[in-house]
């Protein structure tokens, strides 16, 4: 398995279908993992540091994994087959900020994740953000509609629970506020419960705390086989 998608790596890792973009592709460790996390877009430096959720955001999303899974940043990382909806800096906007990848773009970068997917089969899908929880869920609403639940849905051909995230970057106040502090604290206590997690990370912890650090402890060895 590992070498399939290693194999899946290396032509992502060639592509350069997208002619507006920033960069190089970025993607995860080749992790055998039932559990897929799916963020929205790398930023202007992860593709120098050559793994997703690199900088500011990412040490948010990787608080906030500590406190469902008492993991680290980098036993998250061996566990977790961390993708995304497009794989390349999109670039700067206009009027400022990060550019969003644009429907080609977005419609170009479905093959990796389709073909991520039919490798994996996960079990549990963790969409970062309003572009990714979109592409999982179809949902473009408001983010209260969906975030603190656990949905079901059928993900490239695979039947998968969906717990949708929050984007964890620092422009956004949505988790910092209500309802948005709450529905998160909720999401992270669906995300500890879920038999996926415990079985990946043989978590027992009583309840996430995505604003407090966790106590020092001996890191699991790896993910799970299969």
């Amino acid at each position: 398995m590992v070498a399939s998608l290693l194999s899946l790596q290396a032509r992502l890792t060639a592509c350069r279908a997208c002619p507006h973009v920033v960069g190089t592709p970025v993607h995860g460790a080749a992790v055998n993992s039932r559990i897929l996390l799916i963020g929205q877009a790398p930023g202007p430096r992860e593709a120098s540091f050559g793994r997703p959720f690199a900088w500011t955001a990412g040490r948010t999303l990787f608080r906030w994994l500590e406190a469902a899974t008492g993991a680290d940043e980098a036993t998250v990382r061996a566990c977790v087959y961390i993708s995304a909806v497009a794989r390349c800096f999109p670039g700067k906007a206009p009027g400022g900020g990060d550019r969003r990848p644009d429907e080609e773009e977005i419609e170009r970068c479905s093959q990796w994740l389709s073909a991520e997917v039919a490798l994996l089969k996960p079990r549990l899908v963790l969409p970062v953000g309003t572009l990714a929880i979109a592409s999982v869920l179809g949902h473009t609403g408001k983010l209260l509609e969906v975030v603190g639940k656990r949905h079901q849905t059928s993900f490239f051909g695979q039947a998968v629970d969906v717990i949708p995230l929050p984007h964890p970057s620092g422009a956004s106040t949505w988790h910092r506020m209500e309802p948005g502090a709450t529905l998160l604290k909720k999401a992270l206590a669906l995300l500890q419960k879920h038999p996926e997690v415990r079985e990946t990370f043989g978590t027992r912890r009583r309840g996430p705390r995505p604003g407090k650090k966790s106590p020092p402890k001996t890191a699991p060895q790896g993910g799970k086989a299969r």
